[in-house]
């Protein structure tokens, strides 16, 4: 009996030695280094961690797989990534929970302005630059853009090619491609150099739609729960100060991006700053997890089925939290 009562003890004090440790080191966030991620930078450059007492390190990354690499070797407590790696990492085992919206808006179907193409259902038998087969925006593409809005059957009817989206404009330019889904800044690049047109503006056709959201893993939210809340207050003020201050935010993304100069049609130079500009009349920030945001992440789900790239799905109670960012506002 004293040696059980003995173990019990070392375990419970090496638990709170552990849970001690872990608030004492910065909260470790992760985010995929994209323009619509933009408030987890200006929470950073603008102060708003400190202010809230908090220590960050943050981690901007390439992509949503190397984001899940770091949360599953336990290298990050929260992440900014996109919707359906969430809900398809959860049914493969790993597990998090969303607990505020980042951004909507920001995807487009472009193709070359002299295209004879004119509407998605001529997209039939064309080639399409997109991304890897069963990522977040090919969900988009498939499930939303070519299954719903052109009853085109993704895989057969039209020629998907997968490529960095910085690669795409320069394809369709050379007509490597006949058009092209893709994301800011990319479209404004595309359209401010005058040999581009807008085939289809995602947030035009859903206003508002969820994209980035701020996850945390389960231990995460056990062990730190005031740091949660400090982080989210963090972000409420960063998209707050997107919002309110967009000139001196679009300075700040241009530079953090290391945006360059385009040549427009009449052979003007376009500055980064304004180019940041031209993506917002398509993507803004957010952080409210409203009902129809979580109507569209079911829905995205149900693509994602269908399509193949997932059995089953979590339920929504499980997958969305939005106790934290509750807390945060008070």
């Amino acid at each position: 009996m004293i040696k059980r009562t003995l173990l019990a003890a070392s375990m419970l004090a090496l638990t709170l030695t552990g849970n001690a440790w872990a608030a004492d080191r910065p909260l470790r966030v992760g985010y995929v280094f994209a323009m619509a991620n933009a408030p987890a930078l200006i929470a950073d450059k603008q102060g708003f961690y400190k202010q809230e007492g908090l220590e960050v390190d943050l981690r901007a990354l390439g992509d949503g797989p190397v984001i899940q690499q770091a949360l599953a070797a336990g290298e990050l407590d929260v992440a900014y990534v996109g919707t359906p790696p969430v809900y398809q990492w959860y049914t493969r085992g790993l597990k998090s929970t969303i607990l505020a919206k980042v951004n909507y808006g920001q995807a487009a179907v472009i193709v070359g302005k002299q295209s004879p193409v004119q509407t998605l259902v001529d997209l039939k038998d064309k080639k399409l630059a997109g991304v890897k087969k069963g990522s977040g925006m090919d969900v988009l593409l498939r499930g939303y853009v070519l299954k719903e809005n052109a009853n085109l059957n993704p895989d057969k009817d039209v020629n998907i090619i997968d490529m960095p989206p910085g690669n795409m404009n320069a394809a369709l330019d050379k007509g490597i491609v006949d058009a092209a889904f893709t994301w800011e800044p990319f479209v404004s690049q595309a359209l401010l150099r005058g040999n581009s047109r807008v085939l289809l503006d995602i947030n035009q056709a859903l206003p508002q739609y969820p994209w980035y959201v701020v996850i945390g893993l389960p231990k995460t939210l056990q062990e730190r729960p005031d740091d949660v809340v400090k982080l989210l207050r963090a972000h409420r003020k960063a998209v707050d100060f997107l919002n309110q201050h967009p000139e001196e935010s679009n300075r700040i993304i241009a530079e953090a991006f290391k945006l360059e100069a385009v040549q427009g049609a009449d052979g003007k130079t376009i500055n980064p700053v304004d180019i940041v500009a031209q993506a917002r009349t398509r993507l803004g920030w957010s952080t409210e997890l409203r009902a129809k945001d979580i109507e569209f992440i079911e829905r995205l789900m149900n693509y994602s089925t269908d399509l193949g790239f997932m059995n089953g799905k979590p339920a929504i109670a499980d997958l969305v939290d939005t106790s934290y960012l509750e807390k945060a506002s008070r």
